[in-house]
């Protein structure tokens, strides 16, 4: 894990230790939200809620919980809710999203106190390590043996998104398979001039 998120997993990690047994995961798109809370929520078999859930329909929830997109959400009683069922034996609250707590909209004074106050576990945009060892990774899925010339010129062309890492892998490999070419280095930047990405990191 690059030093940039270790803090972040390692308070992730830290479950069911947290404080009233609630975090906040946050950080910009592709920076790995997705897959650290996915990962934590089949560790904890956590209940996964979105962003318009009604409290209504938490009413038969009793252990850990999994809310994606939090600061999408209208933040009043179903917060209210994750928060009590966070705070009961056996509960637990992660929440995801791209702003910390307290700055999420909220007409109601105590709910607002509340958001102040829930720890938060702060991921940043991949840096090159992480960008690289994603890039890898998913080269090896599809038994790809890419070059470190291929990886360290996505490194400096693509999007910093694991998302965008993974979507590139993938591009590659139906391109080389439909042209019966190799993934190479030649081959990305054809790729990636027809698509017109990464613009902002051309040689």
């Amino acid at each position: 894990m690059s030093p940039c998120n270790a803090a972040a997993v390692e308070t992730l990690d830290a479950w069911p230790a947290w404080r009233e047994g609630a975090l906040a995961l946050v950080g910009p798109p592709g920076s790995g939200k997705s897959h650290l809370a996915a990962a934590w929520a089949a560790r904890a078999k956590a209940a996964v809620v979105s962003a318009d859930v009604r409290p209504e329909d938490l009413a038969a929830l009793e252990g850990p919980v999994l809310w994606e997109d939090a600061d999408r959400a209208a933040h009043g009683e179903t917060l209210f809710h994750l928060i009590n069922i966070a705070a009961r034996p056996g509960g637990a609250l992660l929440a995801t999203a791209r702003t910390p707590p307290s700055q999420w909209r909220t007409d109601v004074p105590d709910l607002r106190s509340r958001l102040n106050a829930l720890p938060v576990a702060l991921l940043h945009e991949p840096d090159d390590a992480v960008l690289m060892g994603a890039l890898m990774k998913f080269f090896q899925e599809r038994r790809i043996r890419p070059s470190e010339e291929l990886l360290a010129y996505l490194v400096r062309r693509i999007e910093r998104s694991i998302p965008k890492a993974l979507e590139i892998v993938a591009k590659l490999d139906e391109t080389a398979s439909a042209y019966g070419r190799p993934v190479s280095r030649a081959l990305a930047r054809q790729v990636l001039d027809d698509g017109d990405e990464g613009d902002d990191h051309k040689d």
